[in-house]
């Protein structure tokens, strides 16, 4: 343990955020449990910002062409300036984490601000209309967002109060016949239970601060990752 304490030390002397990145995982590896469930906390999933205006600095994706079904290009590009001509907005882009220097031009509209998990977000919620029946008595709210940046805005408001959470994640099945995709990680891939569990896990956790010590989750879940989320629920909310 020394000596990789002592190997984590030179490495931060010589790369500070890879020193960093080095402590986080050794970390992350010491406290893992004797027994019990044990994954991989995966590089979690960034998110999307639609809206965001474009930035010096900002990480963005190049979104496909307007009217194409492709998925267009998934990789994570980083603004280096922003130029205006003949009335349009242009950013100069730069691939991150390229063994090879890529660069290209792009115009604004066709990019999206892209966060990755472990950047600053500040989330807000705006309200977009409401539909008003029952008078005073009590009423939903319906919060459109990415989940996780949802469930930790509400902490400000909410953390402890909440009676029920009722969650029906990906099922992790590999079905995508339902109104969203089932099948969160390929199945080609050796660790796709062990993304999932990560996925699962960094919700769980928040969730856990909105609930009341009375208050009951529900999960909506079918055979493919019952027993591992059975077992995750379990070390979560204990």
């Amino acid at each position: 343990m020394s000596r990789l304490t002592d190997l984590i030390a030179q490495a931060k002397v010589k790369d500070v955020d890879l020193g960093r990145e080095l402590e986080r995982e050794f970390k992350a590896l010491a406290s893992r449990r004797s027994f019990g469930l044990n994954f991989e906390r995966h590089t979690p999933e960034t998110v999307e910002l639609p809206g965001q205006p474009i930035r010096k600095g900002d990480k963005v994706r190049v979104l496909p062409p307007r009217g194409s079904t492709e998925k267009g290009d998934k990789r994570l590009w980083k603004v280096v300036r922003t130029t205006k001509a003949d009335g349009q907005r242009a950013a100069q882009l730069d691939l991150i984490g390229a063994d090879e220097p890529e660069t290209q031009t792009v115009r604004v509209e066709d990019m999206i601000v892209v966060a990755e998990f472990r950047d600053y977000i500040y989330p807000g919620l705006v309200s977009t209309g409401k539909v008003e029946r029952g008078g005073d008595k009590p009423f939903h709210t319906v919060i459109n967002g990415e989940n996780f940046h949802a469930l930790e805005a509400l902490t400000f408001t909410h953390r402890g109060k909440v009676d029920v959470i009722y969650i029906d994640p990906p099922y992790n099945s590999g079905a995508s016949d339902w109104k969203y995709n089932n099948n969160y990680v390929g199945d080609e891939d050796i660790y796709r239970h062990s993304k999932w569990l990560a996925f699962m896990e960094r919700r769980l956790q928040v969730a856990k601060e909105l609930l009341k010590p009375s208050g009951a989750l529900i999960v909506t879940i079918d055979e493919h990752e019952v027993r591992r989320l059975g077992l995750l629920l379990e070390q979560t909310l204990q």
